[in-house]
C-alpha cells in the first residue's frame, strides 16, 4: 500500500523524537486524511460512553474531576475528532468546563486538536476562557499527545498556542507501579510534562494500558495530585 506524503512526513517526525530528549513538532496542516475519531490507542483510549473520576488537590482545595467520553465528534481543522468533557470541582463547587478535541493517525498515534475552556465564579459565570484554542485558528496547531509505540526519551510538543498552551511531555519510564483508589496497576508508563509558559513546574502522569491516566502529580511547582477513583468503559 502507498503512503501518502502526511504518513511519510509524519513517520519522520515520529523517529526523530526517538531516543531524543528534543521535542517533536507537528506535522503539517494542510494534509489530514488517515486521522479518525476512533481513537483506539491502548495507553490513551477513549471509547465512546467511558467515565472517568478523579480525586485530588489543586490550589491548595480538595479536587474532583469528572472525564467523559462523549458520542459527538467535531471536525477540527479537517481531522475528525472525539469530543471529550471534562468538569473540575474544587471543595464541592464546579471551577472549571473543558471540552478536548482528540484524533488518531493510521498509525496509532493520539494528536491533541485543541480544547474550550471555561473558568467559573462562585455564582456560576465564566471569569475566562484563557487556555482555550482550536487548531489551524490564529495559528494555533495540533500536537502529539500519545505515541503509538512509546519508548523511555521519546517526546513531543501536544500543543502550540503561542503565549496561551504550549505544553510537552516526555516518556520517562515503561514499567512502573502505582496504587490508587480504583485499584493498583503494574506496567504503567510514567511521563514527564512541562511548559515554557510555566517553567518551574513538572507533573509526572501514570498511564495503564487499556484506561489511560490513572494517576497525575507535582514533582516541581505547587502541590497538586490527581488519582483515579473509578472508572467506567464505554460499551
Amino acid at each position: 500500500m502507498r503512503a501518502s506524503a502526511f504518513a511519510l512526513a509524519l513517520a519522520g517526525l515520529l523517529v526523530a523524537g526517538c531516543g531524543s530528549s528534543k521535542s517533536a513538532s507537528p506535522a503539517p496542516a494542510k494534509q489530514r486524511s488517515g486521522f479518525s475519531a476512533n481513537v483506539t490507542n491502548p495507553w490513551f483510549p477513549l471509547r465512546p460512553g467511558s467515565v472517568y473520576r478523579y480525586r485530588g488537590v489543586k490550589d491548595g482545595e480538595p479536587s474532583h474531576e469528572v472525564m467523559i467520553v462523549t458520542h459527538k465528534t467535531k471536525t477540527i481543522d479537517g481531522a475528525p475528532c472525539a469530543v471529550v468533557s471534562d468538569r473540575l470541582y474544587l471543595s464541592g463547587r464546579l471551577e472549571e468546563v473543558t471540552t478536548d478535541w482528540y484524533t488518531q493517525d493510521a498509525k496509532g498515534n493520539v494528536w491533541y486538536f485543541g480544547e474550550k475552556t471555561a473558568e467559573l465564579d462562585a455564582k456560576g459565570n465564566v471569569k475566562t476562557r484563557s487556555g482555550s484554542w482550536t487548531a489551524g485558528v490564529n495559528g494555533a496547531k495540533p500536537g502529539i499527545f500519545m505515541f503509538a509505540e512509546p519508548s523511555p526519551g521519546r517526546s513531543a510538543r501536544q500543543e502550540y498556542y503561542k503565549g496561551q498552551a504550549e505544553d510537552h511531555f516526555e516518556v520517562v519510564r515503561m514499567d512502573e507501579s502505582v496504587t490508587v483508589p480504583f485499584k493498583s496497576f503494574r506496567h504503567t508508563m510514567l511521563t514527564k510534562e512541562w511548559t515554557p509558559l510555566e517553567p518551574r513546574v513538572i507533573d509526572h502522569k501514570y498511564y495503564a494500558r487499556g484506561i489511560g491516566t490513572v494517576l497525575e502529580r507535582s514533582v516541581k511547582g505547587p502541590v497538586e495530585r490527581n488519582e483515579l477513583i473509578s472508572f467506567r468503559r464505554g460499551a
